[in-house]
């Protein structure tokens, strides 16, 4: 089992994107887009007004705008042929032990069914497995073996693993202000930051992370922006299957919006970053090492007896509808098995377009994609995609 550790973010890195390539791999591979970008990838799935799939779409029905401003779609497919690289990060703290076993038999299932052999003309699909409570552990790295990736959902659990486990010093404490060894924690956005900024956005293909958890964030160092933006520059799109959790009184800070500002930080990370300050895997990361810029911070902290009220559904749509997810309700009516049935149908169901960014498109920040439909006889279809994309550092 690894330590997820993340990559040093104070470095301004860039990749070139092409029609052939569209995320650049290898291990100081950045995720942001240079100013002389080729092409910009958008996924998208399209439902008509009675909620069917739509598959039937062809390039000239997509109308796409960056910052309000028309865009040539350059590049368009939707075919299966383009192998998925799937993260599974589960919830394993407190308030999900009771459905730790449902969780665990259906994602078994899910993979045996999502992930496709490698042919003579197209790459397998793969997947790797987190765990997320008071710290995150990568149970099992990227890899398309079944008999592994079983191996490691037989590891979730609510309890440490045999891998030692991170712990702040007696010294650190967490977002609230409060000594993090003595509480415990939900890092969901520590989870997903990690998982797209350390992995996904070193793959090729289509991405995508399913979440199995209640939404609530407790003692994470990132911030839901941050982590939502890490998923966004690896062309990410991110899935939630919501558990409404048992209630425990932790400190939270889901209303960390801090960033990246300087200061604290994991110990040993050499002024941010977790332990060891390198990146994953291998302790290796963006050239020069160091770590997150000091995580993101509470700027209101609650105090040690207070825990506010969190809508950890409204914490997961905002992540969700920003990539181009949707959030799952797991009810008596809609058990995990049919959710994750849904979800695959949905990441079959994808379409990708490309453009080449005109220049006011391509100045460092974040861009608004607004794509829509252009054949009237598909009144009321919605379009399910990502919010925007980022440029620059």
């Amino acid at each position: 089992m690894r330590y997820l550790q993340p990559l040093a973010l104070t470095l301004a890195l860039a990749a070139t994107l092409s029609a052939q390539t569209p995320a650049p791999t290898g291990a100081n591979a950045g995720n942001t887009i240079s100013v002389d970008a080729k092409l910009v990838v958008v996924p998208a799935i399209v439902r008509d007004k009675k909620g069917t799939l739509l598959n039937n779409l062809t390039q000239a029905d997509f109308n796409l705008k960056v910052d309000t401003k028309a865009q040539t779609v350059r590049y368009f497919d939707h075919d299966t042929d383009v192998p998925f690289t799937i993260g599974l990060l589960v919830d394993t703290s407190r308030s999900q032990t009771s459905v730790l076993d449902a969780e665990r038999s259906a994602s078994g299932k899910f993979l045996e069914t999502m992930l496709t052999p490698a042919t003579a003309t197209r790459a397998s699909d793969k997947a790797f497995i987190v765990q997320f409570a008071a710290s995150v552990e990568l149970l099992q790295d990227v890899t398309d073996s079944r008999p592994k990736l079983q191996q490691g959902l037989k590891q979730l659990d609510t309890t440490s693993s045999s891998a030692p486990s991170f712990q702040p010093s007696a010294d650190s404490t967490d977002n609230t202000g409060n000594n993090a060894r003595t509480h415990g924690g939900t890092t969901l956005y520590d989870a997903v930051f990690l998982s797209s900024d350390e992995i996904t956005a070193k793959y090729k293909g289509r991405r995508a992370l399913i979440l199995l958890t209640d939404g609530v964030d407790r003692n994470s160092k990132e911030s839901i922006a941050s982590s939502i933006e890490a998923a966004q520059r690896a062309d990410t799109i991110i899935y939630a299957i919501y558990y409404k959790g048992e209630e425990h009184h932790d400190n939270n800070n889901n209303g960390n919006h801090g960033g990246h500002h300087g200061g604290g930080g994991y110990p040993g990370g050499g002024g941010g970053g977790y332990p060891g300050g390198g990146g994953y895997p291998g302790g290796g990361g963006y050239p020069n090492g160091g770590g997150s810029q000091g995580g993101g911070g509470n700027n209101h902290p609650t105090g040690a007896d207070h825990t506010p009220f969190v809508d950890g559904r409204k914490v997961l749509e905002r992540m969700c509808n920003e990539t181009g997810g949707r959030v799952f309700d797991v009810t008596k009516k809609q058990t995990v098995d049919e959710i994750y049935a849904q979800i695959a149908e949905e990441l079959h169901s994808q379409y990708r377009l490309g453009f080449t960014p005109t220049v006011d498109a391509t100045k460092d920040g974040y861009h608004l994609i607004d794509l829509s439909l252009t054949n009237k006889d598909y009144k009321g279809a919605t379009v399910q995609t990502r919010d925007g994309y980022y440029t620059g550092k």
